[in-house]
């Protein structure tokens, strides 16, 4: 919170902490179901032969390059808009960034040609990468520590109920498309409806800020933002014309744009401030960091690719498939409150948050190596079957994302929790940038699901192994600062 939030906080009355989880969650909904309804989109167009979809050699892997050139620029901007947030205040992020994000999906919808489509979804993530590091930041300082990761896990439960949204209602959305804009231009409809419940969204969001913190004043951090975004924006579509240009696969766009995520994080690292250093820099958190990839690589492989997972595995037409698919999604209204609310208890307890996210780490690789066990050595898999299996993966993997950040709050200072989130995020959208294209990729090597998902489950084990080399449970003394660190439990 920076001193003009704190200054308008105690003069008026506020709203609850409580509040500010559920509007925050209803931010969580809006952002995943823009995002998540990318993939049934593309799916659709695979299997209709629509439009840049249709002429595609490699369908699979250019609709996972398409999600991951969203992640590309939503992933960029997660440390810088962090750090605006530090100065000039994470409740005007907010309300600026879904302003930004309806007008954007809006538009997406309204636009012709790959180019311009992709283009699209890289400003759109653009926009949404200031969301997550001030979400997590704003929720922190205006929650009491004893519920700091229940806020945490409540809030971003949003995330679960948008994925859910977004593989429920986009096939019928198609459907009405067709009826009212013609096969050929039917997958416009989800992304002008969800556009336009986003920008509805966004004045709330606007008027609750204001409530909370008093005036927004968006100017400075809007020129800031719009100012890093277009600087991305031209490098993200620099390297997708590359590599289009010279025949480069799928793949190698987004390892290229994996690089340039490492060098902007070598930047920050060489030029951030005594306080953003100690969250960039220290071992503990960047252990956290690292493990955070596997997070939104599982995340992204079931968000982007469950629809066609279901549909190829059991033959099924893209409705059902979306309805057995949402149990994974779905699992996140239970997964991610208990996640925090568990977590919470075991930071009070001799077991503490790191070993407690360890071993939901490692329950989760188990169950994502059995779901693909099950796909392999099934002729014919059961719809039942398979949804039981993504909703208890789905449970531990949405329980483990509050537990890992919560985690985090607790090793940096106050000052630092912005960049901090911001980084987690820039490094953990490494898996989300590079899980739909790898993942597709290797569909098309393939021609099933399986080696894909027991990818998935052999990071996802490597990831709760990195969490053992994490010694602190609270922030390291800075010069101001003479405490000894506590050693996690």
């Amino acid at each position: 919170m920076t001193q003009s939030e704190s200054t308008v906080r105690n003069t008026r009355r506020m709203p609850s902490y409580r509040t500010l989880w559920f509007v925050l969650f209803g931010g969580w909904l809006f952002a995943y179901a823009d995002r998540a309804l990318t993939g049934p989109v593309v799916t659709w167009m695979i299997d209709n032969d629509i439009d840049f979809m249709g002429a595609a050699q490699n369908p699979h892997a250019l609709g996972g390059l398409i999600g991951s050139l969203f992640f590309a620029g939503y992933m960029l901007t997660q440390l810088p808009s962090g750090r605006l947030g530090d100065r000039y205040g994470h409740a005007t992020l907010l309300s600026v960034c879904f302003m930004w994000a309806g007008l954007a999906t809006i538009v997406s919808g309204l636009i012709t040609g790959l180019i311009t489509f992709v283009a699209l979804r890289v400003i759109t993530g653009l926009g949404e990468g200031a969301f997550y590091s001030n979400d997590r930041a704003l929720i922190v300082a205006h929650t009491p520590e004893r519920f700091r990761s229940l806020g945490l896990g409540v809030a971003i439960t949003g995330l679960a109920f948008g994925l859910t949204v977004a593989n429920i209602f986009a096939v019928p959305l198609l459907d009405f498309g067709v009826d009212v804009l013609g096969k050929d231009h039917a997958w416009r409809m989800p992304f002008l409806v969800f556009g336009a419940f986003t920008l509805g969204f966004a004045v709330v969001m606007w008027w609750f800020m204001r409530r909370l913190v008093g005036p927004i004043r968006p100017g400075p951090p809007l020129r800031n933002l719009m100012l890093i975004s277009a600087v991305f924006c031209v490098l993200i579509m620099a390297l997708f014309w590359l590599c289009d240009s010279v025949g480069l696969p799928e793949w190698a766009s987004a390892a290229l744009q994996v690089v340039l995520a490492a060098c902007i994080v070598l930047v920050m690292r060489r030029r951030g401030s005594i306080g953003t250093a100690v969250s960039l820099k220290d071992r503990d958190t960047t252990l956290i960091y690292v493990a955070a990839i596997a997070i939104l690589w599982s995340i992204w492989l079931f968000g982007y690719w469950s629809v066609a997972i279901v549909s190829s595995a059991a033959h099924s037409s893209l409705t059902t498939a979306g309805l057995v698919a949402a149990f994974n999604a779905g699992a996140g209204i239970i997964g991610f409150p208990v996640g925090g609310w568990l977590s919470d208890k075991a930071s009070r307890r001799k077991m503490g948050r790191r070993n407690l996210l360890i071993t939901a780490t490692a329950v989760q690789g188990g169950l994502v190596l059995l779901f693909g066990a099950y796909l392999q050595f099934t002729q014919m898999p059961s719809l039942w079957v398979m949804g039981v299996l993504m909703f208890c993966t789905g449970l531990f993997l949405n329980a483990v994302q509050p537990m890992s950040q919560a985690l985090t709050a607790d090793l940096v200072g106050p000052k630092e929790r912005g960049a901090a989130f911001g980084m987690w995020n820039l490094i953990g959208e490494v898996g989300a940038l590079t899980s739909p294209v790898f993942s597709g990729v290797v569909r098309d090597a393939t021609g099933s699901w399986s080696a894909a998902i027991y990818l998935d489950a052999a990071l996802v084990i490597g990831s709760a192994l990195l969490y053992f080399g994490v010694r602190r449970s609270a922030p390291r003394p800075t010069q101001s600062t003479t405490a000894t660190a506590t050693e996690v439990a």
